[in-house]
C-alpha cells in the first residue's frame, strides 16, 4: 500500500472564482447555512465582511451555524478553558448582525474528563444563547490520512475516556457532531446506540471518500459507502449534513480547471453521494451546508447552494424546505 499522504484545501482565489457567473436558483427559497467556519490564517481571512458578501449574493440565507475550527482560541488561562475563545470572538463578530452565527458549535476534549463540564458551562456562558454543542472530529483512515491538521487518535470514538466525556453533554442540553470517514460510521452508529437521547450530527456526506485506494474501484466504494450511511441512519438519534464535497479529498480537483465548476457539473457529480443520504436518512434528518470557506477554494457560494438545489429538484416544497432551512431549524434550536 502507498504511503499515506495529506491531501490540503486549496486556498480560496478570489478572481478565479469571479469567472463563473451564475444567478441564484429559487431565490426566495429560506435557507440556513449550517455549517460556515470563520478565521483568519496564513492561507486568508474568511471573517464577516467575505461571510456576509457571500451570504448577500443572491440566495435567501436567513441563518447561519458556526463549527468549531480552532479560530481565536484564548492565549492565557487554563489550557483546558482555551477553545472558549473561539465562541467568545465569534459572539463579537456576529454581535448586531440578527441571523449570522445563530447557532455555535465548539471544541471540547472530552478524554479531559474531569474538565468537560466546566469547559461546558463556560462555552454555554460565553455564547449568549447561541451555543450549542461540540464538534470532536474522528477522522482517521488507514490508507489515506486526510488532513490539514492534527489526525484524530485511532479509535477515539470508542475511547472510555472518550465516552465519558461525551456523556456530560446531555446535562447541558447540547447535541455532539463529528467529521469522520464512512469506513467509521459503524463507530459513530455504536456512539449513537450507547446514547440514544444524544442529538448527533454526522458531517460532510457521512465521510465520503473519493481518493487514493477509494478511487481505484468507485462502484465497489460506493456500495460499502451506501451500506455504511443506511447502517448509521437505523440509529434515529442521527441527522447527516448534506455538503463538504467540494475538496480533493472527495476525489475533485476542480480547483486546477480553467473555470470554476458550474451549479449543473457539482449537482451531477455529487448526485450519486447525496441521493444515498437523503434515501437513508429522509428529508427530515438531512441539512445542506456550505462548508465555507473550506469548499471556497474549489467553487462559489451562489453556484454551491444552485447546485443543491438542482439536487433537491425532484423532492415537494415540504421536503425542500427540511433540506434547506427546517432540520436545521430544528436540530441547532434556531
Amino acid at each position: 500500500m502507498a504511503e499515506p499522504r495529506a491531501y490540503p484545501h486549496p486556498h480560496v482565489r478570489d478572481a478565479w472564482l469571479a469567472m463563473l457567473r451564475e444567478d441564484a436558483l429559487d431565490p426566495g427559497l429560506p435557507i440556513v447555512d449550517a455549517h460556515h467556519h470563520l478565521w483568519d490564517r496564513a492561507s486568508g481571512a474568511y471573517l464577516l465582511d467575505r461571510l456576509t458578501a457571500d451570504l448577500t449574493a443572491g440566495h435567501n440565507v436567513v441563518a447561519t451555524v458556526f463549527i468549531q475550527c480552532g479560530y481565536a482560541y484564548r492565549t492565557d488561562g487554563p489550557a483546558h478553558l482555551k477553545p472558549v475563545g473561539e465562541t467568545e470572538r465569534v459572539v463579537a463578530i456576529a454581535a448586531g448582525h440578527p441571523g449570522i452565527c445563530a447557532g455555535i458549535v465548539g471544541y471540547c476534549d472530552f478524554r479531559q474528563t474531569d474538565t468537560v463540564d466546566a469547559v461546558l458551562e463556560a462555552h454555554i456562558e460565553a455564547g449568549q444563547g447561541r451555543f450549542r454543542g461540540i464538534r470532536q472530529s474522528a477522522g482517521w483512515d488507514p490508507a489515506v490520512i486526510v488532513q490539514t491538521s492534527a489526525v484524530p487518535p485511532r479509535g477515539i470514538l470508542a475511547d472510555p475516556a472518550f465516552r465519558a466525556g461525551l456523556s456530560r453533554l446531555g446535562k447541558h442540553g447540547l447535541s455532539y457532531e463529528c467529521s469522520l470517514y464512512f469506513p467509521q460510521l459503524a463507530e459513530l452508529a455504536a456512539v449513537a446506540r450507547a446514547f440514544p437521547d444524544l442529538p448527533i450530527l454526522a458531517n460532510h456526506c457521512a465521510g465520503f471518500i473519493g481518493i487514493g485506494p477509494y478511487a481505484e474501484a468507485p462502484a465497489e466504494t460506493l456500495a460499502a459507502y451506501r451500506a455504511a450511511v443506511r447502517s448509521l441512519a437505523a440509529c434515529p438519534n442521527v441527522v447527516v449534513k448534506l455538503g463538504g464535497q467540494a475538496m480533493p479529498i472527495r476525489g475533485f480537483d476542480w480547483h486546477e480547471d480553467v473555470l470554476p465548476p458550474s451549479s449543473g457539473q457539482m449537482a451531477a457529480a455529487w448526485q450519486p453521494i447525496v441521493d444515498i443520504c437523503i434515501d437513508a436518512f429522509g428529508p427530515d434528518r438531512c441539512m445542506f451546508e456550505s462548508n465555507f470557506p473550506v469548499d471556497k477554494g474549489l467553487c462559489g457560494y451562489v453556484p454551491l447552494w444552485n447546485a443543491f438545489k438542482r439536487l433537491a429538484s425532484g423532492y415537494s416544497a415540504g421536503e425542500k424546505a427540511a433540506l434547506f432551512h427546517d432540520t436545521a431549524a430544528r436540530f441547532y434550536r434556531l
